[in-house]
């Protein structure tokens, strides 16, 4: 009688499970670095939020008023916002003498539809906003920007106006109010 020969391999079975733990390990990968990418998207506004601001009180010292929007509103980091861009210069007269180049929201872009998203009421991008209608005050926000944070009322970036999608800067009424 031959001898019998031994096959040597895995079942059907075996890869099944195999391949279905690493699609689960993957899967929770890619779900960590996405929150992961949110945090450094979100610590960077901050961050830009707190350059502005100092950009802008060093402007107040040797101009003794903050760059104006002229009592139109709001000026918008993002071109195609609902609200005005000034050709780019989002905040008047503050690049780059007070600071090198006005940052822009890390996921804003030129005509990007993906920019765009539903915040309060309306579809706005996701932006950085400006406005000091007369110089004395102005108010800075990180408009339909936060994305993995859980924020809450203690923090002080929050704008009470839009507590819900806005981190906001700002120096006294009328701007604190705007």
């Amino acid at each position: 009688m031959p001898a019998r020969k031994e096959k040597s391999g895995f079942t059907l079975i075996e890869l099944m499970v195999v391949i279905a733990i690493m699609a689960v390990l993957a899967v929770v990968g890619f779900a960590s670095y996405s929150i992961a990418l949110g945090k450094a998207r979100d610590a960077k506004r901050r961050a830009d939020l707190h350059d502005i601001r100092n950009a802008l009180e060093s402007y107040y010292v040797r101009n003794n008023a903050y760059p104006s929007t002229g009592g139109v509103g709001w000026y918008s980091s993002e071109p195609g916002d609902l609200v005005s861009n000034n050709s780019g210069n989002w905040i008047p007269g503050l690049a780059p003498n007070f600071i090198k180049t006005l940052p822009r929201d890390p996921k804003g872009g030129l005509g990007n539809p993906a920019t765009i998203t539903i915040c309060g009421s309306s579809s706005w991008r996701q932006a950085y906003l400006y406005r000091s209608d007369d110089g004395r005050s102005y108010a800075l926000l990180a408009h339909c920007s936060m994305e993995a944070e859980n924020w809450g009322s203690n923090d002080p970036l929050i704008d009470s106006v839009r507590p819900t999608w806005a981190l906001k800067v700002c120096d006294g009424p009328p701007g604190c109010s705007y």
